[in-house]
């Protein structure tokens, strides 16, 4: 059984490899091959696994018992025992302790109800009994669902076993029972599709001691009949019998042997058949592709290897016990946390996104869009300020008529107004600290190695984040409150009292601001008749007179132009499943906006996206619903009394000046606000975390706990440090293996077209049309394959090969009638040994 021993030795060595990427998360592409067993149910694949190891640690029952992939690495070792990967350090002696834990780790992820899963389990077995494998055992393939398995059950194990077998670097292990029809096996129809070449492709032919009395599968495994370019190799496993009454694997390898020894079908190929051939061919033939692709494998190990040189450096020196070390890092973590906070902020960092807002962004459309449109929403109701203005007036003057618009009444609107913008003041405080949180988590998170001092430097940035927050919103309360102390009708851009009775209403006024461009960008109309989808996106461009909107970004074909005269903006709800953001225009005076729609009901994809909008809207003129608006469409109006015409001219007076006033007083607002949180929230922020944070952090008692590292940063350094070592150790066997070894080339092809599609089945073998074999008959194999027994008319008896095989004209790539196919395994000379010793 020994073979190549320097390559052979290469595969445990990169099989921890591959086990180490693993576990760290950290991809690796390695052209090292594993071999695929496919076969359907109760075909014989885990008790053909089970005779490699020479134990029972398979699970089994009816239906389907593999449910997940099982990547079994097989290492020869003078001692025995098994481990998982996902049981990484624990050591597995008894193997139905190991059966056990297979069967407790599928149900873990696939659960009980017979579900799958392509999730490997990852299974290495040490033996002094097996050779260097790595094998993959997949599902069995099946038609029928059991128990709560879905419908599409075929469908979810051919996808999972395609996972495996389309990879260039699988060698696929084609496991068919002898009792049934190999023309028609679904192993070697899944290995033709994925390897039409068949130079991937073993076949394995089991339960041949179960096959009729007087048929055998000699033409098969001869490779004469339904050939393969790799050929065929038989197995005789325990049967259900031996396996319920624990009979040893042992002694059932030697029936084994006996059996191929005494059959007088297979006595001639006897060294060419059973567990321990197929077993050293699979390894040689794992060792052949090693050394074929030993170039590319040391190609990417040097690759990776310059890839871990920075992240090694950083732990070769490191010492978790020295207090230097630590503190050195936690002054440069603490320096490096200031530093991208205000890159952050400021927008300087090294990496800018591509795909969202972000940090001081995000910040900035807060203050100029958000907080403007905050402001716009409290404003005043038309109807309900005159009539406020006109009980101010009537109240002012009692039992008396007055000749004059009183000063008074201006005063006490404009205050009951100003007093107003507090709730919006201290909201855009609100949404400029969360947007500061968001951003300094996202800097801590840079410290994930030390957990603690993570947690305790956004705790202690966050505290005086809180004391800013404090300090801004009673700046701004203040500001409000000088407002309200002193009403200056003295201001330059106050209209006054002769202006403000000449002064039309400003809500039939013409937009100053032209026809400028003011928001481009794509929204989804659900305006569309339902025939055509329900809804369908369009490109809308915004001006300040209309909204338009066109097929595609080009602005060539326009679909529709919507005058913004009368128009305003409402929120609509999105439905329970909808992920969109929606929103509606409407006319105030209850005419159509599109076609014969109330309502032109658009929508967007994010929250953002949405209050962008509003904000754009707001700037052409389009103001949003309020709630009094909502009620039945039209506003409340109490009973205050008939108005004379008089009181209406004071009234109208009245409110002239409020609006004037108010946009003094809302002008100086929008840039105060910002001002005043930048400086007191922002820059405070950036202040103290380049200065004061690390002062903060000396004055804790436990400066020793706050470096200490996450277990995920141990388990990390010492996983980089095994695959760095673990990588060097490859490279230098790699170098040091001989890769000229003898070894036979690969037998030539053969016509394989008799693997059938499915829905041929019902016909005739061509393999026997071609040979001119009689039609298969209702028994298990083809009617060429079955032998009759001794004493059974038409029919010689068994003899030598040469004398007792049919007459079957030999085929392209095929061995003569009686011959025996070319040797699959390398033929190792004395002059090939390995350079390398063990």
């Amino acid at each position: 059984m020994a073979g190549n021993q320097g390559m052979e030795g290469l595969i445990p060595i990169v099989n921890k490899l591959q086990d180490a990427f693993a576990i760290c998360g950290t991809p690796i592409s390695l052209d090292l091959p594993q071999i695929a067993v496919v076969g359907s149910q109760s075909a014989g694949k885990s008790s053909v696994l089970e005779n490699f190891v020479g134990r029972d640690f398979l699970p089994r029952g009816s239906g389907i018992v593999t449910r997940r992939p099982l990547v079994l690495q097989l290492n020869n070792s003078t001692n025995e025992y098994a481990e998982f990967l996902h049981c990484k350090g624990k050591i597995f002696t008894d193997f139905d302790e190991v059966r056990r834990e297979i069967e407790a780790e599928t149900d873990r992820v696939t659960g009980s109800n017979k579900g799958i899963s392509n999730i490997p389990i990852n299974l290495r077995v040490y033996s002094p009994h097996v050779l260097n494998l790595t094998l993959i055992d997949l599902p069995g393939m099946t038609r029928v669902p059991v128990g709560d398995q879905p419908a599409d059950i075929e469908m979810q194990i051919r996808n999972m076993l395609l996972e495996f077998v389309e990879k260039d670097n699988a060698l696929i292990l084609a496991v068919s029972p002898a009792n049934t029809d190999l023309a028609n096996s679904d192993a070697l129809k899944l290995a033709k599709e994925v390897d039409p070449a068949g130079s991937r492709t073993i076949g394995v032919i089991t339960k041949l001691d179960l096959m009729d009395q007087g048929v055998d599968a000699r033409d098969i495994l001869e490779n004469k009949l339904l050939p393969l370019r790799r050929g065929y190799i038989g197995v005789v496993n325990r049967s259900q019998k031996d396996i319920d009454g624990k009979k040893d694997i042992k002694a059932a390898l030697a029936a084994e042997r006996k059996f191929f020894l005494s059959h007088p079908s297979y006595r001639h190929m006897a060294d060419r058949m059973g567990t321990p051939y197929l077993q050293k061919v699979l390894n040689q033939q794992l060792t052949n592709h090693i050394r074929d692709t030993l170039p590319q494998l040391r190609n990417s190990l040097q690759t990776q290897l310059l890839h871990m040189e920075k992240d090694v450096a950083e732990y070769k020196h490191f010492s978790p016990t020295d207090r230097n070390v630590k503190t050195k890092a936690m002054l440069q973590m603490i320096q490096s946390f200031g530093s991208e906070l205000e890159q952050a902020i400021e927008g300087a960092g090294d990496h800018v996104s591509t795909k969202e807002l972000s940090g001081g962004a995000r910040i900035n459309r807060i203050f100029f869009e958000r907080y403007p449109f905050e402001l716009v929403k409290i404003e005043f109701d038309e109807k309900e300020l005159r009539k406020e203005i006109a009980f101010v007036i009537q109240n002012i003057r009692g039992i008396r008529t007055g000749l004059f618009t009183p000063d008074r009444a201006f005063e006490e609107i404009v205050k009951s107004q100003m007093a107003r913008l507090k709730a919006p003041s201290l909201k855009c405080v609100d949404m400029v600290v969360s947007e500061l949180t968001n951003v300094i988590r996202k800097c801590a998170d840079k410290m994930q190695r030390y957990p603690r001092l993570r947690d305790e430097v956004e705790r202690i940035v966050n505290d005086a984040m809180r004391e800013y927050e404090q300090t801004a919103k009673d700046q701004l309360l203040l500001a409000v409150e000088i407002q309200l102390a002193y009403i200056n009708t003295n201001h330059e851009d106050f209209i006054g009292f002769a202006n403000a009775q000449q002064k039309t209403d400003p809500s039939q006024s013409q937009r100053k601001l032209g026809n400028q461009v003011i928001r481009k960008g794509w929204l989804q109309l659900h305006n569309v008749s339902f025939l055509k989808g329900g809804n369908k996106e369009f490109w809308f461009v915004l001006t300040a007179e209309t909204i338009c909107w066109f097929k595609d970004d080009e602005e060539k074909d326009k679909k529709f132009l919507l005058p913004l005269d009368n128009i305003k903006v409402k929120d609509v709800d999105s439905g329970f499943m909808s992920k969109r953001h929606n929103f509606a225009l409407f006319n105030t005076e209850g005419r159509n906006t599109y076609k014969d729609h109330k309502e032109l009901q658009l929508s967007c994809e994010s929250a953002d996206e949405l209050d962008s909008w509003k904000a754009s809207l707001l700037r052409a003129g389009v103001y949003p619903q309020r709630d009094s608006e909502a009620e039945n469409g039209t506003t409340k109006r109490e009973d205050h009394g008939t108005l004379d015409p008089q009181l209406e001219r004071q009234v109208e007076t009245i409110r002239n000046l409020v609006d004037s006033y108010m946009k003094i007083v809302n002008k100086t607002t929008r840039d105060m606000t910002p001002k005043t949180i930048i400086h007191l929230v922002i820059n405070k922020i950036k202040d103290f975390a380049v200065g004061d944070l690390l002062s903060h952090l000396y004055t804790l008692a436990n400066q020793e706990e706050l470096m200490e590292e996450s277990e995920e940063e141990v388990s990390k350094r010492e996983e980089i440090l095994k695959m760095y070592h673990s990588t060097k150790e490859a490279l230098k066997i790699i170098s040091d293996v001989s890769t000229h070894t003898v070894s036979t080339s690969l037998p030539p092809p053969v016509t394989t077209d008799w693997i059938k599609n499915e829905e041929a089945n019902r016909g005739p073998s061509p393999v026997a049309a071609v040979n001119n074999i009689p039609a298969r008959s209702t028994s298990p194999l083809p009617a060429s394959s079955r032998r009759q027994a001794p004493g059974l008319p038409n029919r010689p008896a068994p003899g030598p090969p040469s004398r007792s095989a049919p007459s079957i004209p030999a085929r392209p790539g095929t061995q003569p009638a009686g011959g025996l196919p070319p040797p699959l395994i390398p033929t190792l000379t004395k002059s090939s040994q390995p350079l390398i010793k063990f």
